[in-house]
């Protein structure tokens, strides 16, 4: 076997190799790129030789991929388009570092020497907490700032993180290293708070919702994720797929000093997220060669510089409803149906169109210590206000709300300071403030409160906008919007079933769900194609038939340059211009050539389909080999524990095979995690007990046995035998057994609380057995033991009775178990002549000088559970000495000295009457008897505690039983003879 192991790790070797010089995906060839389920492309790289240099290397330990050369941070995810890394760093853990009304407390971070840069554009800056947050450099200039307040404010469970108690600002700049400050508000005592820059596009999907998207696993972590950007310099010596000239790139530094860096994700190039390819391998591009279309045939696509795709259209007849059709009015589009909005842009991935709309000013609506309010309605047109790609501004001194049909939407506060921060510090509450719309909106209005006048005039602009055209407090074109009367917002666009949407290549549309915001929470559903859902396209319009275009074409007729290219190992392809009808106008043939496969990637390819062979041979051989020897083993355990010694037994008596279950070995090892040691119910002579479940869902308690020990295998299987037969309530249950494993298992119903011992000898202010409850227990007891003795069709001696053995199921039944040592005896038997066996304390004193037990004996055991539950004392004590030891001794010399009442529990004395507690004890004492021939068998016990216990009267009150004095004459009570109305014998043992 081990020689076959070493044979397959080689041949997994050999197939590595012939492989990785003929497939190549992200990695170097011959390298590694995934760790995990994290994709590792180069210039990244597991292993040095697999890295553009040091800084790059990746260790891969236990499936996590880790940046050993940046203190083994954690990597999340490599995006070669963004030239980013997302890497887990450290947090200040909330409420770590209080902070009071003066208090400050700070936190640096540092990416040194390294290439790696803080991501601007993929981070954001996130304070949750009551005060003041504030990112600094190591000089002490502010990047940006957040602040916060606590307010008793009432909203809505979507409106968090817009300054109350939680706000989040952008980052103006790369960074280096950076500074955390915390500083408390006044008046908030106390006051501590949680500060952290944090990826926007992974962990803050829908950032201004106050919430990291996968709150489970971040929210009261240490670590969070963070985008850096990584940067690539002269030495690193960069080529780029197709030996295309890489291009030089600049980082904004916040220091002013741009940072140079190579980089391939931005060039003329084929390649996306669904490409599938790397752009830094030589290899790892492909080319698209086919033109999309945007428009229906016969429609322009462009209005101006604005291009305008279907479901939209310039005109009538070519969009899918009047809603949809745009003029192009003097190269603008303008929405016609919606007053004649101009349009900026149209995303079909996003499904969303920006348009113009007028911005909210408090230069126009004057406002001091008070509010006023300004309302925009969609009206019944199938636009809403993406909650996505809008966010809300403020800016001003004072608190502007958005508010949908009377409810809060979302808030965003702000103060007005002398505070002075650099240029591109901009709102995060001081003078300007930003927050996310959680929800998508039909219509609103924006509530502007407690502006302050300055030199006559006002200050502050309430709006919706657009979030990729307004930046940190900025438009990223001012020249258009920074003092302009209207604002970029995003409108998702819908369609419903009357629009009959169809996909490109007749692919079924997706129905999607909007939520909505009114108030009450609704949704509006909506059709959509997803051009991006299928990998083999890259391009187009998937609202069109024939809108979608694969990532590799090989087109045209089969002219003579096509046919010479195809000769030449090249692949034909076509540039088409198409005229106004939708008919081809022209075409243009270009030919693509390709490296010839090399022999040596052949020879690599077949060599790797023969050691495939191999290994899917050796495999199946190993499998076969492994079964076999396992089944070899499970027969020979089978036989070992006793398995032959059932098979008798069941010949002897076939109802036994109905009756008993052989459950496997996989079974019990699942049920039972492997016999966790956490699933342990208990030890004992006989072997371990342990919880568990099977895949029916039933809790199960599966006894394991000691080491087999061959003269004990008549023991265990007359255990299965005895309990395979046994139905009886108060006897526990056997599900099966499993004679397939190193020793012998047995399954058997779960009783949940325990053990009597544990209950009597371990009682809690919680729970305390009462007298009533006690009687019941030793009633049942005594039943299952009369019908052990009495009713079964052979009489069964149990010959290990102690309270351990009795379990209590969920209402406190008695449930005998741990048959063991158990014996059939043939009803002409009055005993049986065996090795002594049994536990001190509860063992039959005749039995121990005789080895003879007889069913006295299991009389004289219950005997001492009956006084183990009447004194609430252990069998056998280590405060008492001499023979005053053992419970039983100790009980008979104080029923001779007339001391038995100073023996019982506190319970018992106080719920019981003097009757009827000699009366128990007078049975103790007779089951007691050291000679077995004057003890009542268990059938007489049992008539008689049933009688005492139906007589008995539950009492919360303290019993009138005086003062106990030792010596006095101690007389025991007479119960009425068992009248036709009393219990029987059948009742008992039928219960």
């Amino acid at each position: 076997m081990k020689y076959l192991q070493a044979f397959l790790h080689l041949l997994f070797f050999l197939i590595l190799t012939a492989t990785s010089t003929a497939i190549a995906k992200y990695a170097k060839s011959g390298c590694s790129d995934t760790c995990g389920d994290v994709i590792i492309p180069y210039p990244f790289g597991i292993g040095a030789d697999c890295s553009v240099n040091k800084w790059y290397i990746v260790d891969c330990k236990n499936s996590t991929p880790y940046m050993s050369a940046l203190n083994n941070l954690e990597v999340l995810k490599v995006d070669l388009e963004a030239q980013t890394v997302t890497v887990s760093m450290p947090r200040i853990p909330h409420c770590q570092n209080a902070v009071g009304n003066s208090g400050q407390t700070t936190r640096s971070f540092d990416l040194g020497r390294s290439p790696f840069v803080f991501s601007k554009e993929y981070n954001k800056f996130v304070y949750e907490g009551c005060g003041v947050a504030i990112m600094t450099m190591d000089n002490g200039s502010v990047v940006t700032g957040c602040s916060t307040a606590c307010l008793n404010a009432t909203l809505g469970d979507r409106n968090n993180c817009f300054g109350n108690s939680c706000c989040q600002t952008a980052i103006p700049h790369y960074l280096k290293s950076y500074s955390i400050n915390l500083t408390g508000l006044g008046e908030q005592d106390g006051a501590c708070g949680s500060a952290f820059l944090v990826e926007v596009k992974t962990s803050y999907h829908e950032p201004d919702e106050g919430r990291l998207s996968d709150s489970f696993i971040l929210k009261n972590t240490s670590v969070i994720p963070v985008s850096l950007v990584w940067t690539l310099t002269d030495s690193d010596q960069v080529t780029c797929c197709d030996n295309i000239p890489p291009q030089r790139l600049k980082v904004d530094m916040f220091n002013g000093t741009p940072l140079d860096t190579w980089g391939c994700s931005s060039l003329g190039l084929v390649y996306t997220r669904s490409s599938k390819r790397n752009p830094y391998l030589v290899d790892g591009c492909k080319e698209d060669n086919a033109i999309p279309k945007y428009a229906k045939r016969g429609c322009k696509d462009m209005c101006g510089k604005v291009r305008i795709p279907y479901p939209f259209g310039i005109g009538a007849s070519c969009s899918i409803n009047p809603w949809y059709v745009i003029d192009c009015i003097s190269s603008k589009p303008h929405l016609a149906a919606l007053d004649h909005l101009e349009v900026l842009g149209v995303s079909l991935k996003n499904q969303t169109v920006t348009v113009k709309t007028p911005r909210i000013s408090a230069c126009q609506k004057p406002v001091r210590n008070n509010s006023e309010t300004m309302s925009v309605n969609l009206g019944k047109s199938p636009f809403l206000f993406s909650k996505t790609h809008n966010k809300f501004v403020f800016e001003g001194c004072g608190t502007a709300a958005l508010i949908d049909n009377g409810s809060v939407v979302t808030a965003c506060s702000t103060a007005c300071h002398d505070v002075t921060l650099s240029d591109g510090n901009d709102c995060f509450g001081i003078g300007c403030c930003q927050t996310a719309v959680p929800n998508s909106l039909k219509s609103y209005s924006i509530q502007v409160t407690g502006l302050e006048e300055e030199d006559g005039g006002c200050r502050g602009s309430a709006l919706l906008v657009d979030k990729t055209s307004y930046d940190h407090g900025r438009f990223s074109n001012p020249f258009t919007f920074k003092n302009a009367s209207f604002v970029p917002v995003s409108f998702m666009w819908t369609l419903t079933d009357s629009d009959q949407v169809t996909c490109c290549d007749n692919e079924t549309p997706e129905r999607i769900i909007l939520d909505m915001f009114n108030g009450t929470s609704t949704t509006v559903d909506s059709w959509k194609c997803s051009l991006w859902t299928w990998s083999a396209y890259t391009k187009g319009n998937p609202y069109l038939i024939d809108g979608c275009i694969e990532g590799e074409h090989d087109v045209g007729d089969p002219t003579e340059e096509c046919r010479r290219c195809r000769d030449h190992g090249g692949i034909c392809g076509t540039d088409n211009t198409y005229g106004v009808d939708g008919s081809l106008f022209s075409q243009t043939f270009t030919c693509q050539h390709y490296n010839r496969i090399s022999l040596g990637v052949i020879l690599g390819v077949s060599i790797s389909m023969g050691v495939l062979f191999l290994i899917a041979i050796g495999y199946v051989l190993y499998k076969v080999i492994k079964k076999a020897k396992e089944r070899r083993q499970r027969k020979s355990f089978f036989k070992r524990n006793g398995g032959l010694l059932l098979k008798q037994q069941e010949e002897a008596d076939p109802s036994l095979v109905d009756k008993t279950i052989h459950f496997t070995s996989r079974e019990l090892v699942k049920a039972t995690d492997n016999f966790n040691e956490n699933r342990i119910l208990g030890r004992g002579g006989q072997g371990t007990v342990y919880k568990g479940m099977l895949v029916d869902g039933r809790i199960v308690a599966v006894k394991k046995s000691k080491v087999v020990d061959e003269s004990q295998l008549e023991q265990f299987i007359n255990e299965v035998v005895i309990l395979s037969q046994i139905n009886h309530r108060n006897v526990v249950k056997l599900l099966g057994c499993c004679l397939e494993t190193d020793v012998p298992l047995l399954v058997s119903e779960f009783i949940p609380n325990g053990t009597l011992y544990d209950r009597l000898h371990h009682e809690t202010e919680d729970f305390s057995i009462s007298l009533d409850m006690r009687l019941q227990i030793a009633t049942e007891v005594a039943g299952a033991l009369a019908y052990l003795h009495s009713a079964t069709s052979i009489p069964i001696y149990h010959r290990d009775i102690k309270s351990t053995n009795i379990l209590l199921d969920d209402k406190y039944r008695a449930k005998v178990s741990d048959f063991g040592t158990s014996r059939f005896v043939s009803i002409d038997q009055t005993h049986l002549t065996t090795l002594v066996k049994g536990t001190f304390g509860y063992l039959d004193p005749e039995y121990f000088q005789s080895s003879q037990f007889t069913e006295k004996s299991d009389v004289y055991s219950f005997g001492v559970v009956l006084v183990e539950l009447l004194t609430g004392e252990r069998p056998i004590s280590l405060t008492r000495l001499g023979e005053n030891r053992s419970l039983a001794t100790h009980f008979m010399l104080a029923m001779e000295e007339g001391c038995v009442m100073s023996t019982f529990n506190a319970m018992v004395l106080k719920e019981g009457t003097r009757d009827e507690l000699m009366v128990l004890a007078n049975l103790a004492m007779r089951c007691l008897n050291m000679n077995g021939k004057y003890r009542p068998t268990m059938k007489e016990v049992a008539i008689e505690l049933e009688t005492i216990r139906r007589s008995h009267i539950p009492t919360t009150f303290q019993a009138n039983i005086g003062p106990i004095v030792c010596g006095e004459e101690l007389t025991t009570p007479a119960y009425p003879e068992l009248s036709s109305t009393s219990v029987s014998f059948n009742e008992i043992v039928s219960q």
